[in-house]
């Protein structure tokens, strides 16, 4: 059994996890450029899901609401850094197999695009939870791109999977990491979603079942 399993099955809170060691600067740059190979030219667009909507790490000369079909936003993640610490383990959103997900896509500018990516790669990747991925992403006029998004990959320890409300409630009350509480975290994300037309019932039922939002 894993322990992610064993998470679940015994709704203990928190779990001891080794996230694996953080990526040097020589990988994340390693990872950026094999999944900028993968890319098909064109403008090099963005898939913002969760907190990237509401905390942008680099401009874009363009924003539009779009969907990514065959993922869905959940909160599985565990985070040792930005949302929660090794002893407190927080939570942040990821995209995960099934259904649909609507965010925006930001194009990004070509001037200083290299460093915008490395950004990101900082931002998303202090651990390698992700696999960055080019997902088709439908915009609001119908039209396609590719768009880059960061998928989870669930053969790592750092998925956290759906986790029962008991436990969320427990993440939700103690959870605190470098940019703050796993809470607020959550809270900015759906207040976000719901300010530009585009809630997520099925995560607000959950937060109101936790006591962590009101309508």
């Amino acid at each position: 059994m894993t322990t992610r399993e064993s998470v679940c099955l015994n709704l203990a809170y928190p779990p001891r996890l080794d996230l694996g060691a953080a990526l040097t600067p020589e990988q994340l740059q390693q990872s950026l450029q094999t999944t900028m190979a993968r890319h098909q030219g064109g403008p090099v667009w963005l898939f913002a899901y969760g907190s990237l909507i509401w905390r942008p790490e680099c401009s874009a000369v363009e924003r539009v609401r779009g969907r990514v079909h065959g993922y869905h936003r959940g909160l599985y993640l565990w985070s040792h850094e930005h949302r929660g610490t090794p002893q407190w383990p927080g939570l942040v959103f990821g995209l995960d197999r099934g259904g649909s997900c609507s965010g925006f896509a930001y194009r990004l500018p070509e001037d200083n695009l290299d460093a915008s990516l490395y950004a990101l790669w900082l931002r998303e990747m202090p651990v390698p939870s992700y696999r960055p991925h080019w997902l088709t992403c439908r915009l609001e006029d119908g039209s396609q791109v590719q768009a880059l998004g960061f998928v989870l990959e669930r053969h790592l320890p750092s998925y956290a999977g759906n986790l029962p409300d008991g436990v969320l409630s427990q993440v939700l009350a103690n959870a605190s990491g470098r940019y703050g509480t796993t809470r607020d975290y959550v809270e900015q994300t759906v207040s976000a979603l719901r300010s530009h037309a585009m809630p997520d019932r099925n995560l607000e039922a959950r937060l109101k079942r936790c006591g962590s939002f009101k309508s």
